[in-house]
């Protein structure tokens, strides 16, 4: 899975909104500098996180945008879903009641794809704009090798 600029532009912009916006709204021209984004590509991406309650603007001079909701409250997920970004593995399409293939079956891999979009965004969903600015994402990955491994065991021991 690769998560396209769209959604990556997103996170790093409101990231950076999280940490500016202390006093004062941020203006996108100040993100799209300190960021390295297209100031086009951010008033687009914006106009969507807008829409989805994600961020307020503000008008007039010393305007700009402020979150809606803390740094603690925001997910990383909501950030990612509001700019059309899917999070999913899978390359089939929508399936319903029927297979991603053309005979309507699944195909021999959807299952494993489809779980792993959930597992990246149950992690996505778990991350807040917070813990991103705190650096707090290191004992969270480090977390999941360890749980995988006593689950690898615990499996090793049934057989």
């Amino acid at each position: 899975m690769k998560l396209s600029t769209k959604g990556r532009y997103a996170v790093m912009a409101m990231v950076d909104l999280a940490r500016h916006a202390q006093a004062k709204p941020v203006s996108l021209s100040d993100i799209a500098t300190r960021q390295e984004i297209s100031l086009s590509y951010l008033e687009q991406l914006f106009a969507r996180l807008r829409r989805a309650g994600l961020v307020k603007s503000v008008r007039g001079p010393g305007g700009g945008y402020r979150l809606t909701r803390g740094s603690a409250e925001t997910r990383v997920s909501e950030i990612i879903l509001a700019v059309d970004e899917p999070i999913k593995a899978t390359r089939c399409t929508e399936m319903g009641a029927t297979g991603c293939r053309a005979d309507r079956s699944k195909c021999l891999t959807h299952d494993l794809w489809e779980e792993l979009g959930n597992q990246i965004h149950a992690f996505l969903s778990s991350v807040t704009l917070l813990d991103v600015l705190e650096r707090r994402l290191a004992p969270r990955l480090a977390e999941a090798p360890a749980a995988a491994a006593n689950n690898d065991s615990s499996m090793a021991a049934a057989s």
